[in-house]
């Protein structure tokens, strides 16, 4: 793991969170609340915000570095300033599930936001990223000093709360095939580019990516790829993904979401 500290005053001033924000992603039903929480501080003023800044630590980590790992103690959290940063679940068996991307404006390091207990899950980068670290007892200290940054915490927990409560419901009411076919269609609406009748989706996921977040293997999401390109969905080349019929993929998964 690469980490480089920064110094927390070179950023005095600067908007939160990043304004060349991208959506996070995650299996949901409701694609509008995809990226709720990334704006959980917006009510803090300039002030407020230089406040929260100067109680953390700016750190840089370079792509495929841990962040935190399972059964690690909680310490604090950390806010995404740039970068994207994966939260990921290790069975017994070592199998992965992947449980959510998440984008500058979000927090990673819950629940235990003034520390204690283990994580139950890890946090990797899935590119060089920007986060600002602060401690469960600095966080603790701006609860008790600045009540809008208490209600932003909340708020942010709540979102935190709706997203993984979605992901259940995923992966509980709906096959792997009808999981697949939406996830596809949250990177095209999240990650997409329209050229014509084609979404042409610009982030790179490899078929090992895909599966763990949908729950299932590389050769079965291979497979199924392979199905849904002789439909006519979507074409799939060398970690290329491009939507051809935005409708009818739409369709595998009953066209509710």
């Amino acid at each position: 793991m690469t980490k480089m500290l920064v110094n927390p005053q070179n950023l005095k001033g600067q908007s939160f969170p990043s304004q060349d924000r991208v959506s996070a992603v995650y299996l949901s039903e409701v694609l509008s609340d995809l990226d709720e929480g990334a704006d959980f501080l917006s009510r803090l003023s300039p002030d407020e915000l230089d406040k929260v800044r100067a109680a953390g630590s700016a750190c840089r980590f370079e792509k495929g570095a841990g962040i935190f790992f399972q059964g690690d103690r909680h310490s604090g959290i950390w806010l995404i300033e740039s970068g994207s940063v994966r939260t990921f679940y290790a069975g017994p068996s070592g199998r992965e599930i992947t449980l959510a991307f998440w984008t500058p404006g979000h927090f990673i390091g819950g629940p235990e936001i003034f520390g204690g207990g283990t994580h139950m899950w890890s946090a990797d980068t899935q590119e060089d990223v920007t986060l600002l670290y602060i401690t469960g007892a600095r966080i603790r200290q701006l609860v008790d000093t600045m009540p809008s940054f208490a209600v932003c915490l909340i708020n942010g927990l709540v979102a935190k709360g709706k997203c993984y409560s979605a992901l259940v419901q995923m992966l509980g009411t709906r096959s792997v095939t009808e999981r697949l076919a939406q996830l596809l269609i949250i990177l095209g609406d999240t990650h997409g580019k329209s050229v014509g009748n084609q979404l042409i989706i610009e982030k790179t996921v490899t078929h090992e990516n895909l599966a763990a977040i949908v729950g299932s293997t590389r050769q079965w999401v291979t497979i199924t790829l392979d199905k849904f390109q002789k439909k006519g969905l979507i074409t799939a080349k060398r970690g290329r993904m491009v939507i051809e019929n935005y409708d009818l993929l739409r369709a595998e998964v009953g066209g509710t979401f």
